[in-house]
């Protein structure tokens, strides 16, 4: 069957889903106004509260959000065949991913750019306040050590790639400092500086590793298992106008284009989808993941569909940016979809390999063999792309030679250029997860902020520079001590299972701020609905991990994963438990209830919750 037919249907669904689905939550169930005044500028201090460009929110907010889930996951879940991948990428982020996405950041933008532990504790309880503080920092530091484990595999013993990422950091700097303090507003010049000089890294990549410079960019397992903690310290100690933003916003446009490129080249190219629409590892024992397609397809691809993690950027460092609440739709919505749009091209890619080449790059060496399958094509293509590809698990690798190999079978004479786009496709993948170790280790560090902050005032304060460094280094030695010890069989289960887990959780919070605030209670059921599914399939998942974990002698795995499923169960109880009393009530209670459902964000950080259900 032709990729052409997937990817026009796919297009079609997502283009709908924002011009009518979207317009509805924002229209009336939201009820987005303009007339509000957004944190960025009530809380306006130079350093996080910063409004800013609305494309260069949407590329931040973007980049953040999209690391390594929508291009490893796909490619992972493609060992079931692309059908189950397929369907849940579309149908997942239009009625959930996006709805989840769209709802986190509006509560945090009314609640002055406040965490998601903060919004649970003012619109749902203490309990669950503190609970969700908790589970969240737990979730995302497993979830950056499981974004990180795919770039050190991605760039051991490959100096052309760690020189190319290597420089997007002072390229991103330079074009932070111009477009924020010697010509602010200048986003077009910025940006086509940024743009050339990341391509001119990727070019100048290919002649320092063949130089007697090479050894300074070429680094072990060992050695970027330490040097990725240190750079996510950095980023998050760092005023988000220097490194976030302006390389986030690079990277956005950068990965856009190159999927824009993608979805040409398939047109172009019009391969021929190899993989069948279910392989015989449905009912499980599959040599990638060896769980059955329902539940783990569903945390295999953990960001493409849907994604925990995005609420805590949803309520961490863009709500702090949004210049006008109508942004919303665009940043909330648009980004989730656009996240999808690169999810399904990861899986496309993935499936145009031949399954005995797809399998023999994701798979150990002795559970390839175990398969019996010959290799057809691969041989040549570790020839045209300079490395030996084989028995490189993760995903990132087998995305690279299948998005390679399409590019340079656009046209003729483009074959033997197919290493500098597979170093490209690299630079590209590791962008995806630097950026949101970038968002996700700050974000980290306000929630910590937040926790210590009773116990030390001071520690609450984001621009106290002790109280930023203090929790910035111990966010980033936690999830570097997962990366340093585990790899990505230990980690990619655990975070798939902690981070869908979390949606189901911001699901619940959702639906309790729509019965809060929506004018017809039957609004509540576009969060609802999703939140029972993932609550379902999550728990499930992470049963079966439990079992697996305990069968391997793995018992740290199997508690930690067992406390996060009782603590989640415990924040949708008492989500429920809220559900009730709210349903009994006839018009909103809270956010939009004063000025005829107008609200202004003037609540301090520790007012009272808006309505006492103890």
């Amino acid at each position: 069957m032709s990729v052409i037919y997937l990817l026009v249907s796919a297009l079609c669904v997502l283009a709908l889903s924002y011009r009518y689905y979207s317009a509805f939550i924002a229209a009336k169930v939201l009820m987005l106004d303009d007339r509000n005044i957004p944190p960025a500028v009530s809380c306006n201090d130079g350093k996080d509260y910063v409004p800013t460009n609305k494309w260069v929110v949407f590329g931040h907010h973007f980049a953040a959000i999209a690391g390594a889930g929508p291009l490893i996951g796909p490619t992972l879940a493609a060992q079931y065949g692309w059908g189950p991948g397929f369907f849940w990428i579309l149908l997942g982020s239009v009625f959930a991913g996006c709805v989840h996405d769209m709802i986190i950041l509006f509560a945090s933008v009314r609640h002055r750019g406040q965490s998601l532990s903060v919004i649970a504790k003012k619109d749902v309880s203490r309990l669950t306040g503190v609970t969700t503080a908790f589970v969240t920092l737990f979730i995302i530091i497993v979830a950056l050590s499981g974004l990180a484990v795919a770039v050190t595999n991605a760039l051991y013993n490959n100096p052309w790639g760690v020189f190319t990422i290597g420089m997007t950091i002072p390229i991103a700097m330079v074009v932070g400092v111009y477009m924020f303090k010697i010509r602010p507003g200048a986003i077009l010049s910025g940006s086509v500086f940024g743009v050339i000089a990341v391509l001119a890294a990727v070019y100048f990549g290919a002649p320092v590793a063949e130089s007697s410079l090479a050894g300074w960019f070429t680094f072990s397992k060992v050695n970027l298992s330490i040097m990725l903690p240190v750079y996510g310290f950095c980023a998050a100690a760092l005023p988000v106008w220097l490194l976030l933003a302006p390389r986030d916003y690079l990277s956005t446009y950068l990965k856009i284009a190159v999927i824009g490129v993608l979805a040409l080249g398939l047109f172009m190219v019009n391969p021929t989808v190899k993989m069948p629409f279910v392989t015989g590892f449905i009912e499980g024992g599959g040599p990638i993941i060896p769980g059955p397609v329902w539940p783990y397809v569903f945390i295999t691809i953990a960001c493409g569909a849907i994604s925990g993690f995005h609420a805590l950027i949803g309520s961490g460092t863009t709500p702090k940016m949004l210049e006008k609440e109508s942004q919303i739709r665009l940043v909330g919505y648009g980004a989730m979809l656009t996240e999808a749009f690169v999810g399904l091209m990861a899986l496309l890619a993935a499936v145009t390999l031949v399954p005995n080449d797809y399998f023999a790059i994701n798979t150990s060496a002795a559970a390839f063999a175990k398969l019996n399958m010959p290799v057809k094509d691969l041989p040549e293509l570790c020839r045209l792309v300079g490395l030996d590809v084989t028995h490189r698990p993760g995903g990132a690798i087998s995305l690279a030679v299948g998005m390679a190999h399409i590019f340079s079978s656009m046209g003729e004479g483009l074959r033997h250029t197919m290493k500098y786009w597979f170093q490209f496709i690299i630079m590209f993948e590791a962008l995806f997860i630097l950026t949101t170790i970038d968002a996700g280790t700050r974000v980290a560090r306000y929630i910590l902020q937040d926790i210590l902050g009773n116990l030390y005032a001071p520690l609450k304060k984001t621009d106290w520079a002790p109280g930023v460094v203090l929790t910035s280094g111990t966010v980033s030695f936690a999830w570097g001590y997962i990366l340093y010890t585990g790899d990505i069989s230990t980690i990619w289960p655990m975070f798939g299972v902690t981070n869908q887990t979390l949606a189901a959780l911001a699901l619940a919070i959702g639906t309790t701020i729509i019965l809060r605030i929506a004018s017809n209670k039957l609004y509540a059921i576009v969060t609802a609905a999703p939140c029972l599914v993932m609550a379902v399939t999550t728990f499930a998942a992470g049963f079966m991990n439990i079992k697996l974990y305990l069968s391997k002698g793995m018992m740290l795995n199997a508690v930690l994963s067992a406390v996060i499923i009782v603590l989640v169960s415990i924040i949708i109880v008492d989500n429920i438990r809220v559900w009730i009393t709210l349903l009994k009530t006839e018009k909103p209670v809270g956010m939009n209830d004063e000025r005829g459902r107008i609200y202004c964000p003037a609540v301090s950080a520790h007012a009272p919750d808006d309505l006492p259900l103890a």
